[in-house]
């Protein structure tokens, strides 16, 4: 329908990751995804949701006077009216943000909004869904960020890092351990042993609040 999203929840919390991990955050999650990665932790939002308007989700937005906005799925760029969302809600003075799988064209995303584009490991179990050519569209604001499974997914993630230039071309590059997978420390020593130049992040939300929904 004209001017309107599929949405799982609109909440207001701590962003737990990223370039702005910690700082007070709405989070709009679309629902749906094309991609089944193996370690995903919202694929309540695979299906369900309530359609609502453009003009709906910006009030709801509004409603919580917020400086930063995440738009997050599921997979938003699947549903083509997050575009005109993005634009909305950087009209709108808010620092935008879009959580994307890095499957779906980002060229059309307004280049106020922060990309946070994930590249998947071997271990995502969804590697060959990557599309390399959105590498050609990330700026100096936006952030690539690989979910590490194994020491095989840490040397791959690597060898993306060197191959693409990646640090020098975002404002940042995250390494993040796979939960239960691999432990923070032991990423951690991989990262510092090798001096990379990424941030090794954490989940704050799992922290927190063990990944509630709504967190």
């Amino acid at each position: 329908m004209k001017d309107t999203l599929r949405i799982t929840e609109i909440f207001f919390s701590l962003q737990g990751e990223t370039r702005t991990a910690g700082l007070p955050t709405v989070f709009v999650r679309l629902t749906g995804c094309p991609l089944r990665c193996q370690y995903c932790d919202t694929a309540y939002a695979f299906s369900g949701g309530e359609v609502l308007s453009l003009d709906d989700i910006l009030e709801q937005v509004a409603s919580y006077r917020p400086r930063y906005v995440c738009v997050t799925g599921g997979e938003p760029l699947a549903q083509p009216n997050c575009i005109p969302l993005l634009e909305r809600l950087c009209d709108a003075g808010y620092e935008v943000s879009l959580e994307t799988s890095g499957a779906l064209d980002v060229s059309a995303v307004d280049t106020r909004v922060s990309k946070v584009v994930d590249l998947k490991t071997p271990g995502s179990a969804e590697m060959a869904r990557n599309r390399y050519e959105n590498i050609q569209y990330l700026q100096p604001r936006d952030q690539v960020k690989f979910v590490i499974c194994s020491r095989e997914d840490y040397d791959w993630s690597v060898s993306k890092l060197i191959q693409y230039g990646l640090a020098d071309r975002v404002d940042e590059v995250l390494f993040s351990p796979s939960h239960q997978e691999v432990s923070g420390r032991q990423l951690a020593e991989w990262v510092i042993a090798d001096n990379l130049p990424v941030r090794m992040q954490l989940q704050l939300h799992k922290i927190l609040w063990n990944d509630e929904p709504g967190h």
